[in-house]
């Protein structure tokens, strides 16, 4: 018999996925200021005695970033997972809808709901929203199409972290017509310089995530070249220097440059985290659950939130704003909300769509018309 070889495992990115769950973490960890908002803005806070802010300070301060880095993530996944199969044709518009639809619509209409439910219920003790002020039909209606911020992002409305989803989706129309047309890496340097002549949400979206389709493009052709190794070397030397060059010409306020850094940087450290990684089934699992909750976390953290201090209110007890428990209890439940929340409602929800939509159509059975004994025409 002729010895066969397994196929070689493929590329699980699990180096992204725990790049994934920290940019939703910096997310968490960055609105957890908003237990001290007044309507739209916090009030007597003080950054310095939030919990455990010596550890946490690089996300409680720049956690907007994690943004960016999303959306750069989403780039290398989106050009791995479907550059060829849109220009080949395998994947056309219709299904591309649906396995977009699947994953982001179910949560997002129910975080909407429960948002639109509980506001009201906080207006009622207060005067005015939390946080979010723009709760009105208009905005809802906006909502229901995701497409709250596909003009402006300066009304913030109902379930607001949302914003980030829309800019997105917009992007991922654009990222399926281009294909259509070319899957050249020379387009994703164009939109690139054009959008850093642009301004707003929708051309950051998109240099990142044009960027991170770089990253995947270079991926992949590294998998196969003589010279991976020594590109991933230089790749991890452009991780570690970089930000010290950073650090360097702007006197250790990087931060004044920050848009550009991330473009920098982080399709480079993608590139990096995206090699296969071997490690033991259950921590393989684990960080697959992580990922897995990035969406869950980024949709549920603020309904919790707001559930939390329509319940204080009622019982008028007072914010515990600086209390490490109070975080962790905060941390805590979104965490084990967004794990339920994936496992029992959002990935059922999927497949159940997924089945309706893209279910292969039975083939149509042919009658065959009943067979009659024809005579030969001497006896007809």
């Amino acid at each position: 018999m002729i010895p066969t070889t397994a196929p070689a495992p493929a590329n699980k990115l699990l180096g992204l996925e725990v790049l994934r769950f920290l940019t939703a973490f910096a997310i968490l960890v960055f609105h957890y200021r908003h237990f001290a908002f007044v309507a739209d803005r916090p009030v007597g806070l003080v950054n310095d005695r939030l919990p455990l802010y010596r550890l946490l300070h690089v996300f409680y301060d720049r956690g907007p970033c994690g943004v960016w880095i999303f959306w750069c993530i989403s780039g290398f996944i989106f050009f791995w997972k479907y550059r060829d199969a849109i220009a080949d044709r395998s994947v056309g518009g219709w299904k591309f809808f649906v396995l977009r639809f699947s994953r982001l619509y179910p949560l997002h209409i129910a975080t909407l709901l429960i948002v639109s439910l509980v506001q009201p219920l906080y207006f009622n003790l207060n005067g005015y929203f939390f946080v979010y002020q723009a709760n009105d039909l208009v905005h809802f209606l906006l909502q229901l199409l995701m497409a709250s911020s596909w003009g402006s992002q300066d009304a913030l409305s109902f379930d607001g972290p949302i914003w980030s989803i829309s800019v997105e989706v917009l992007v991922y129309f654009c990222f399926f017509l281009m294909l259509l047309v070319t899957r050249s890496w020379l387009l994703n340097l164009v939109v690139i310089a054009a959008c850093l002549t642009a301004s707003g949400q929708v051309a950051a979206c998109l240099a990142f995530f044009y960027a991170g389709g770089l990253a995947a493009m270079v991926r992949r052709a590294a998998m196969s070249s003589a010279h991976r190794l020594a590109a991933e070397r230089a790749g991890w030397l452009a991780v570690i220097a970089f930000p010290l060059w950073a650090w360097q010409v702007t006197n250790g306020q990087p931060e004044s440059m920050d848009f550009l850094l991330l473009l920098t940087f982080t399709p480079v450290l993608l590139f990096c985290l995206s090699r296969e990684v071997a490690m033991p089934a259950w921590l393989q699992k684990v960080v697959e659950v992580a990922g897995n909750m990035t969406y869950s976390s980024y949709l549920l953290h603020f309904p919790l939130q707001l559930i939390a201090v329509v319940g204080l209110g009622f019982v008028r007890a007072p914010i515990p704003l600086y209390d490490d428990r109070f975080f962790g209890l905060f941390i805590g439940t979104t965490l084990v909300a967004s794990y339920l929340s994936y496992r029992y409602f959002e990935a059922p929800a999927q497949s159940l769509i997924r089945d309706l939509l893209l279910r292969p159509r039975p083939a149509r059975r042919e009658t065959v018309p009943e067979r009659r004994d024809v005579k030969p025409a001497i006896y007809r």
